[in-house]
């Protein structure tokens, strides 16, 4: 008489297929994501004109930072104003946050907490501006900055990002406030505290993971938006360097190296600043979509 053979084999068998076959996929995906950052790394790093990845070199044979350097101190005529735009960008990413986060967390707080009458309605109208491609609405927005003064303004570009991202920041919030007891506002107004008090000392405090992530995306959208910037600024001065980079495609003496390596140094802040707050936009994202 034959003994059945354990089920433990078998369910040894299938979890070492699925841990190698996950091994594999998280492989290709990490191969597939990196291969367009290396080879800007590849072009970069070549000392002549960046043409060396079009030969199919998998590396230089004499790497060299001179392009990275050219950029630093703006030896090159198309990165002349590399930190001069480089600040522009960080202004326009720092006030998108900043304005995002305060319009987002006054909404969030004064439809929540203070029992707005129809709060439902001013949390989901403002995300009907996401059913409208972003592409369509640079003509009437351009035309609507002109006529206020802002044409070629770097507020114009802080405007439009603060538009598209505080619908989003409000839908989050909103969610992420529902886990905080509606008794310490209650227990906090019997003590005598305003609801300015109440937004400033306790409000704030206990959203500040949501506020986080709502920050950090509000940042890296700013970051990366390319089209008004495009479209709104003109001088040389107040573009951003997202603009800036384009200008190398319209020179026939460009060289690519110099490019990828804009392009790199200009990659780095908000992947430092999205690696530092990952957690709390972890916590805030994912907390804010549970119900208490």
């Amino acid at each position: 008489m034959t003994r059945p053979r354990p089920a433990g084999g078998k369910r040894w068998l299938r979890r070492l297929f699925l841990e190698s076959a996950s091994a594999a996929l998280a492989l290709a995906l990490l191969v597939w994501s990196l291969t367009p950052v290396y080879n800007m790394l590849l072009i970069a790093l070549d000392r002549d004109e960046g043409d060396i990845e079009f030969a199919g070199i998998l590396w230089p044979p004499e790497p060299s930072l001179h392009s990275f350097h050219a950029v630093v101190t703006q030896s090159y005529w198309l990165v002349e104003d590399f930190w001069h735009q480089l600040g522009n960008s960080f202004f326009i990413a720092l006030m998108t946050m900043g304005l995002t986060v305060s319009i987002g967390s006054l909404a969030a707080f004064a439809i929540g907490r203070m029992r707005f009458g129809r709060g439902w309605l001013l949390v989901n109208a403002p995300l009907l501006t996401y059913a409208v491609p972003a592409s369509f609405l640079v003509i009437p927005f351009t035309r609507l900055m002109a006529s206020y003064g802002l044409s070629n303004s770097l507020w114009a570009i802080v405007a439009a990002n603060v538009t598209f991202a505080t619908p989003y920041a409000i839908l989050i919030l909103r969610q992420y406030a529902r886990l905080i007891p509606l008794e310490l506002d209650e227990a906090a107004r019997v003590d005598g505290a305003s609801p300015v008090r109440v937004y400033r000392l306790i409000y704030l405090p206990l959203m500040a993971p949501a506020l986080a992530a709502v920050g950090t995306f509000a940042l890296l959208l700013a970051w990366n938006e390319y089209l008004y910037q495009y479209v709104l600024l003109s001088s040389t001065r107040n573009m951003t360097v997202a603009v800036a980079i384009a200008q190398f495609f319209n020179s026939d003496e460009a060289p690519w190296n110099y490019m990828m390596a804009t392009a790199l140094l200009y990659s780095l802040p908000p992947i430092a600043i999205f690696y530092a707050l990952r957690r709390y936009m972890a916590a805030g994202l994912t907390r804010g979509a549970l119900k208490s």
